[in-house]
């Protein structure tokens, strides 16, 4: 009563087998939920070769349900990938703030629940995600001991990561981790059995995969079968009556949101019920009883096959992550990485049209020597089915090596593999590439499984397409950006240099960032970097007048006030719309100083020591272009030996739903630890630290001095 939370569930101690930190993970987790009265936790963990997310264990939901999110990119648009990036708690309260922050996630999961995530953070690393739902009469917002809970056990998992001897497991498929729900002894069961059994209407239990585990027989009886015969068995699946993906979205609902569900179902030729259903963390207790009177069915016939919900789910999924991506490149890692895997395929060699040839924009599954030989097929070719889909349009499986070879008998696909999907891929009747799905054995490709590759194969060519055009379009702006910045910097005795130009990884739009380097005499250099507003060609002529005309007066031997000041004329003078920022460094390595003059832009980060990083206190200046009487204050500070300075745009610090001081703070920090690495690979690290996902919406301009 004294405002103790009540015993503390305790991570258990770590040996050296791996399961041993397996187990103690999954027990975190379970504690977790049952701490914070959730219905379903998940555990996510960042993959060591690449930037992303593996699904490692689960609670509270079947394992089918999770097929769509067991490997997610960190640049996906998921609550677990922005908590990890924004390193705060992502809370969606309910089905409208799904919709509209995150819309791919609300197709796949119409349901109403409660969603928290959290980032898994060490003491050096982040090393994935949590994530846990709640029934969906849970408040829309989270109470104070439910956040205290979220964040102490994210704590606590990354400790239990950050002592392990040896690497987390990263299954393929995630583990199902038991929350221990107490069970009735033997002879409640047989009382509980006796009372159902006695009850004139029909009572069933299901389990969280939909599978039957209790059936009375006035249930049975209502279903019209045995039920011996129903027991282990889905009912939408063992019924004929009920083998509609209606059905199964019921029981998919009722597990995800945890609220009751009702609805009703007719039994040929005319019985007419209602099925209640009750979730808990277990299981589902149904109800079943007798209906009233029903409007009379629609006599329109139903299709022979119908597709499961769970496959029509994964199918807006797929559908939805196509629609989002931007190149080439991301088409094939979105296709390797989720529809891959969702076909339980093992290869992989997406194709594109170029110049009536078949060019492989990537492969997975398959030797070097196989894909060179593959490389540049003419349209035509009669080596692979290839030609004959593109040329017809239609889809190609085979089963097996032996109806490969019917046609096609000096296929090198057949290399190490045994069944095929020849996927053409189509727009408006012109062939822009092809996808070919592979398999190490045997596999007869169902109606269901023909009919979602058809469709995917279709979105997959509008996405090729779009694609292929950005990268063209993003080629020639990085060309232009190329041009406008320096091709090299010039060498300064005393001086160690290194600079990097990162353009923005969506968009292909010219930035407006620059920086420059002037050797001004044998003693003297001068240190340019800045930003022109906006992204577009007029910034990128801006931006190369700004270089030329800091260049010309720096050269004249004018001081940085007066560098900035006259180019503040020129650009007042050109009456542009857009403002720069600039930061100007007159470096005098004889005399060990640095005079500064900023227009409006970020300080540098100073570092001296591993104990002395800070940023440079310089008074700012007005914008250039705001007008044309500005006076420009100069800073001066000294210079000493093994100094370090880092010049940088906003780029690189303005992270989305993070305060910049905060990630000013972290950076320079950082920049402590790794300050003795070569320049090159500083700046790799420096923006690898603060953009571990590779992504930025932004560009990044970085320039290193280093003073021996």
């Amino acid at each position: 009563m004294g405002g103790d939370d009540g015993p503390q569930d305790t991570a258990p101690a770590l040996g050296e087998a791996p399961d041993e930190l397996d187990d103690a993970l999954d027990t975190v987790l379970a504690s977790t939920v049952r701490r914070t009265g959730a219905s379903v936790g998940a555990l996510y963990l960042n993959e060591e070769t690449e930037p992303v997310l593996r699904l490692v264990a689960v609670c509270g939901m079947p394992l089918e349900f999770t097929a769509p999110w067991r490997r997610l990119p960190l640049t996906a648009p998921v609550p677990v990938a922005d908590a990890i990036r924004e390193e705060q708690l992502v809370w969606i309260g309910d089905q409208s703030d799904m919709v509209r922050r995150y819309p791919r996630v609300a197709a796949v999961l119409p349901y109403r629940f409660p969603l928290a995530a959290h980032a898994v953070t060490g003491m050096r690393r982040c090393w994935g995600g949590l994530v846990l739902m709640w029934p969906a009469d849970h408040d829309r917002r989270p109470t104070s001991r439910e956040r205290h809970h979220i964040t102490s056990s994210a704590r606590r998992l990354g400790r239990l990561l950050d002592h392990a001897s040896r690497p987390p497991t990263l299954p393929d498929q995630p583990r199902l981790v038991s929350l221990d729900t107490p069970r009735h002894p033997a002879y409640t069961g047989l009382v509980a059995v006796d009372y159902a059994e006695r009850l004139p209407e029909g009572a069933v239990a299901l389990d969280l995969e939909g599978r039957i585990t209790f059936i009375n027989k006035a249930a049975a009886r209502l279903l019209g079968r045995d039920g011996g015969r129903l027991l282990g068995t889905r009912p939408w699946q063992s019924l004929p009556w009920m083998d509609d993906p209606v059905f199964e979205d019921h029981y998919r609902t009722a597990v995800v949101s945890r609220a009751a569900v009702s609805f009703t179902a007719r039994r040929p030729p005319d019985q007419w019920l209602t099925f209640e259903l009750y979730p808990d963390a277990s299981g589902i207790s149904a109800r079943i009883t007798p209906a009233g009177e029903q409007p009379t069915p629609s006599t329109r016939p139903r299709p022979v096959t119908l597709t499961p919900t769970g496959r029509l789910y994964q199918l807006i999924h797929l559908a939805a992550a196509l629609t989002e991506t931007v190149s080439v490149r991301d088409l094939f890692e979105m296709v390797a990485e989720q529809i891959l895997p969702a076909f339980r395929a093992q290869g992989l060699l997406l194709s594109a049209v170029d110049a009536g040839r078949l060019k492989i924009v990537g492969s997975y599954g398959y030797p070097p020597e196989v894909v060179e030989r593959l490389d540049g097929l003419p349209l035509d070719t009669d080596l692979t089915p290839a030609g004959h889909i593109l040329a017809t349009g239609t889809p190609g499986f085979f089963a097996s090596p032996s109806e490969l070879a019917g046609n096609h008998p000096e296929a090198p696909l057949m290399s190490g593999k045994q069944a095929w999907a020849f996927l053409p891929l189509m727009v408006t009747g012109r062939p822009v590439g092809c996808c070919v799905l592979s398999y190490v054995r045997p596999h007869t490709f169902s109606a269901d499984e023909r009919a979602v590759l058809t469709s995917l194969a279709g979105l997959m060519a509008q996405a090729l397409d779009r694609a292929r055009l950005y990268d063209a379009q993003h080629g020639l702006v990085h060309d232009l950006q190329q041009v406008l910045l320096p091709r090299v910097l010039p060498a300064v005795p005393g001086l160690d240099v290194a600079a990097r130009y990162l353009p923005a990884t969506r968009g292909v739009e010219v930035g407006g960032d620059f920086y420059d380097l002037l050797r001004l005499d044998a003693t003297t250099a001068a240190a340019v970097i800045g930003d022109v507003e906006g992204h577009s060609m007029a910034a990128a002529a801006l931006m190369g007048q700004v270089r030329t005309a800091i260049h010309a007066h720096a050269t004249a031997g004018a001081p940085p006030d007066q560098v900035l000041a006259c180019t503040n004329r020129l650009l007042t003078d050109l009456n542009s719309d857009l403002l720069v920022s600039c930061l100007y460094a007159h470096l005098d390595l004889a005399r060990r100083e640095i005079a500064l003059a900023s227009a409006g832009h970020l300080p540098p980060l100073l570092c001296q020591g591993p104990d002395d990083v800070r940023l440079l206190e310089v008074e700012p200046g007005p914008l250039l272009g705001v007008d044309v009487d500005f006076d420009y204050p100069v800073t001066r500070v000294p210079l000493p030996a093994d100094t370090l300075l880092a010049f940088y745009t906003d780029g690189l610090v303005e992270v989305p739903g993070t305060d910049t001081n905060r990630t000013t703070a972290a950076l320079a920090r950082y920049l402590a630890d790794v300050r003795d690495h070569a320049l090159e690979e500083l700046i790799d690290d420096l923006v690898r630290h603060v953009r571990p996902t590779g992504r930025h919406r932004d560009d990044i301009a970085v320039l290193l001095l280093r003073a021996p």
